[in-house]
């Protein structure tokens, strides 16, 4: 043990030089994890999708419709087996979503992977589960299960819970974001919004 303290403090003359890298380290980290709200990916609060202004399409138009009442962003877009598979997704696609945000490399048009694909897939399931078993409950449609065959829930219902939000030009759900996150909106889009008023105005 005494062997491994020894190996792990440096010598006298470096010990100050590495107290400061370790501390700038530390402050820099401390800094980024402020500056990303990143205690705030822990929760499961829908404002947290829309820390980034490639998001504000997706939470204004949630916001604005009847899913809000009934799920969250994590609702639909994180597995819900257990709490374990729940974190590890959550982990996993939010370094990616970091790493491309980090790097600008979003696409304009957002597209889910195939793991996220099966996750939102899954949880329209277990949500609607009488709806799509159940053909009492699916008579205008006969038996939903066997219409279904292997579509996903969204190749009919295209429209839910997002609406026609297809890219950061739409911007139909913008001027009824909440003014907590109107920072996340861009000022290319601002300026949009507000000559769009004025012109509609006069």
């Amino acid at each position: 043990m005494t062997k491994l303290v020894r190996i792990l403090i440096p010598p006298k003359e470096w010990r100050l030089p590495v107290i400061i890298l370790l501390g700038a380290i530390c402050g820099l980290g401390f800094y980024a994890m402020v500056e990303s709200k990143a205690i705030s990916y822990l929760s499961d609060d829908p404002k947290t999708c829309a820390n980034c202004h490639v998001m504000t399409p997706q939470y204004a138009t949630w916001k604005n419709s009847s899913h809000r009442e009934w799920a969250s962003c994590n609702d639909c877009h994180v597995p819900q087996d257990n709490v374990f598979k729940k974190y590890l997704f959550k982990a996993k696609d939010g370094l990616y979503h970091a790493t491309v945000f980090t790097t600008r490399g979003e696409p304009e048009v957002i597209r889910m992977k195939e793991a996220g694909v099966e996750v939102v897939q899954s949880n329209c399931i277990r949500c609607h589960e009488n709806q799509v078993t159940d053909a009492a409950l699916t008579a205008s449609v006969e038996d939903h299960k066997e219409l279904r065959t292997d579509r996903k829930c969204w190749t009919c219902h295209q429209e839910v819970p997002h609406g026609k939000i297809h890219s950061l030009s739409s911007v139909k759900y913008y001027g009824k974001i909440d003014e907590e996150h109107n920072e996340t909106v861009p000022a290319w889009l601002k300026k949009y919004l507000k000559d769009s008023d004025n012109k509609n105005n006069k």
